[in-house]
């Protein structure tokens, strides 16, 4: 029961503390928001225009948003030697990860309904498939999360786990099939695309909104949760390398 305790307070502690820092903001808030008004006033407002950019626009504000808020809650604690004090309470790394993290991913799932809000006002959104597209959002959040965590253990700098960030958010946005099908891609940048994570996220939210996927459901999820893992257990294991021993 200390455990949990420990838990739900490590997370509240972190959403009071980091939610409003500018780096989230700006990366978090105001870059989904403006991609997402872009996207949505070019396209016009007919559900086949807006269905089609819609799933990219959810998963860019996931990953963004998740990202952005890895990179302020552990590189800042990290540097100021506070997440060193964090380590001496009487929880599991794993479970003391798990409430570092869980804030972003409700985070990320929280930005994943502002592109929706939006649609709901441009186009009729009546035929989305919600039981796929509830577990992809919160797949994508998970990932995208532990990428950000794996992202800041391996810096020392909020300005650096930034600019790391960048160096996979930015070519996601054109291998993961978020804006154009990955069968349009050249030969030599397919096998980079099914090696991303946000792929297969990518290709649920698609099929949940408009009904065009590459691959089953059941098998894009999958894939997604053992991204998850893998994630998970390398920022574990860079931990305890870096930090611990």
């Amino acid at each position: 029961m200390k455990r949990w305790i420990a838990f739900w307070n490590i997370l509240l502690k972190d959403m009071r503390t980091y939610y409003l820092k500018p780096p989230n903001i700006s990366w978090g808030l105001i870059f989904p928001l403006a991609w997402t008004a872009m996207f949505f006033i070019k396209s016009g407002s007919g559900l086949e225009s807006i269905s089609s950019i819609l799933p990219g626009v959810i998963a860019l504000s996931i990953l963004f948003g998740t990202t952005s808020l890895l990179a302020v809650t552990v590189t800042f604690e990290k540097k100021n030697r506070s997440f060193e004090r964090l380590m001496l309470a009487p929880i599991p790394l794993e479970l003391l990860m798990l409430a570092k993290t869980s804030g972003a991913i409700l985070f990320g799932v929280v930005n994943a309904f502002v592109p929706v809000i939006m649609a709901l006002f441009l186009a009729d959104l009546s035929r989305v498939a919600w039981g796929a597209f509830a577990p992809a959002v919160f797949l994508i959040a998970v990932a995208s999360t532990f990428l950000g965590l794996f992202i800041a253990v391996a810096v020392s700098e909020v300005f650096e786990a930034q600019t790391f960030s960048n160096f996979f958010r930015f070519p996601m946005i054109f291998l993961c099939g978020l804006f154009f099908p990955i069968n349009n891609l050249p030969a030599f940048l397919k096998p980079i695309a099914y090696a991303l994570p946000l792929t297969y996220g990518a290709d649920v939210l698609h099929g949940a909104v408009h009904g065009e996927h590459t691959l089953p459901i059941a098998v894009d999820l999958s894939i997604l949760g053992i991204f998850c893992i893998g994630l998970f257990a390398a920022s574990l294991r860079n931990i305890k390398r870096k930090w611990i021993s």
